[in-house]
Parts: C-alpha cells; structure tokens; sequence
C-alpha cells in the first residue's frame, strides 16, 4: 500500500472517477441551507439528497465529490480508530445508472490500482439474507469474479464472508451501502 495523505488520496479518488466518465460536483456548505434537520453536514451524500430521491442532477448521472464533514451524534466515541468528529467523505454516485457490478469493479481498481491497496488482503462482505430480505448472491459472483482476475478462488465463509444487516450495511436515503475489509495482519479486519 502506497504512503499518501489525505490530499493525494482525495486527488486520485476524484481523478480516477472523473476518468470513469464522473462529473465532480462542489463542495455544501458545512452549515446546512435550508435543512434544519441537522446542526452541520454530517455525509459525503448530503448534497445530494434530492437527487437520490429522483431529482435530475445539472451534472449528470454519475458524480463524485469530496464533502466536508462534521458528525456530533457519536460524539462520545471520538478517538478511536473509527470515529471522528471533522473528516472530508469521498463519494461516488450512480444516479440510475450503474449498479452493483460496476459500482464494486470501480472501488476495488481504485484500491488496488491507484492507492495500492494488495488484492491478497482485501476481503468482501454481503448480505446473508434474513427474514424479509434475500441473500444477495449478486454480489457474491461479483466479487468471486474480481477476485478470480486476480487468480484467487474466493471461497464464501473465507474471502467473501455472509453478514447481517446490522454488520454490513449503514441505512439511509439512498438504501444501503456495503462495506470492504482490509486485512492488515494484526488482529481482526479492519473495516
């Protein structure tokens, strides 16, 4: 894994997905405009909010963006290796465009082509199924096709790993969001 800051990483995310055809949208205001729902801008997806709901965007159907940040809500956790209070969220936005297949092939060549990141460590998760939602097999072939380009056989319960929804996903208006693990060889994935 390449040595960056944060700027480096914030420039490559941003040019990669401009070279994959993405429109790069400005920066909100940290204080909200006309959204009294919340104190500061908490997500890389806030301005984007209308256009999740189905709003054409000026810009197009695919975006990215770099979105300052600041969360109060967890406020208490702030320090360890997960929770922050002011950050910069990188986002990239398929607007009824792409989906699954795309969204996955795109994040995993960012990782490994642009910041480094060895294929050999990276692991998947997706959604086991529960009682009102499926298993997300989609995925799964997905991933054992990408890691199959790389010659590993990823094995389900191995390198791609079945979580619940309280494991997998965060929620909000633009539904769920998947996650990635790193393993870095020092105890559990990180995340």
């Amino acid at each position: 894994m390449k040595n960056l800051t944060y700027k480096e990483i914030r420039d490559r995310y941003i040019e990669f997905f401009k070279k994959n055809g993405h429109a790069e949208i400005p920066r909100a205001s940290l204080v909200p405009e006309n959204d009294p729902s919340v104190l500061f801008v908490n997500a890389g997806m806030f301005p984007l909010v209308p256009f999740l709901k189905g709003e054409k965007h000026p810009l197009g159907n695919r975006l990215v963006n770099s979105q300052r940040c600041i969360r109060t809500g967890d406020i208490d956790e702030v320090g360890d290796a997960y929770h922050y209070t002011a950050f910069e969220m990188l986002g990239n936005w398929s607007l009824n465009d792409y989906f699954k297949k795309e969204a996955i092939t795109l994040t995993i060549k960012f990782f490994i082509e642009e910041l480094g990141f060895d294929i050999n460590k990276i692991y998947a998760t997706v959604f086991m199924g529960d009682e009102t939602s499926p298993k997300d097999t989609e995925s799964i072939e997905i991933w054992k096709n990408i890691f199959k380009e790389y010659g590993i056989d990823a094995k389900v319960g191995e390198r791609i790993l079945e979580k619940g929804k309280d494991e997998n996903f965060s929620f909000g208006c633009c539904n769920k969001n998947r996650r990635r693990s790193y393993f870095e060889g020092l105890g559990e994935l990180a995340s």
